[in-house]
């Protein structure tokens, strides 16, 4: 989260992650679930946290484990576009390479940083911590 908002903070107008994740196809159905439904609640939540757009490329296809040890990685696509409130405005499939094209509303990231609190009420004075690695208890 940290550099999507570094990336708000200097005037960014979108954030744009070009991915290749994907999982071991022998995982469970229950266990793919699980981790696209994280990495896009992730992307999701910076379009909120930072009242951005998110643009997401992600690759799609599998590709084999060369040393022949799995099936390789399945790369589950689903590229998608998220309006500044997490919406999801446009989303490719999981089974072949897409362009996805939408109109975003640029203005909308400056009302909703008047009304929203998640980027306007920031306590920077109590971000000592994000700086370092791990943090005593």
């Amino acid at each position: 989260p940290e550099a999507a908002r570094l990336m708000a903070l200097a005037g960014a107008d979108l954030l744009l992650y070009p991915t290749a994740i994907g999982w071991d196809p022998a995982d469970t159905d229950a266990e793919q679930a699980r981790q696209k439904d994280a990495w896009t609640l992730i992307q999701r939540s910076h379009a909120v946290a930072n009242h951005l757009p998110v643009v997401v490329a992600n690759r799609v296809g599998l590709e084999a484990d060369p040393a022949g040890q799995s099936e390789g990685i399945q790369f589950w696509g689903g590229s998608f576009i998220a309006g500044p409130q997490g919406n999801i405005i446009a989303e490719a499939d999981a089974h072949s390479a897409q362009y996805l094209i939408a109109e975003i509303d640029t203005g909308r990231t400056e009302y909703l940083r008047r009304i929203w609190p998640y980027f306007r009420d920031r306590r920077i004075d109590a971000y000592g911590g994000l700086s370092k690695r791990f943090l005593k208890p």
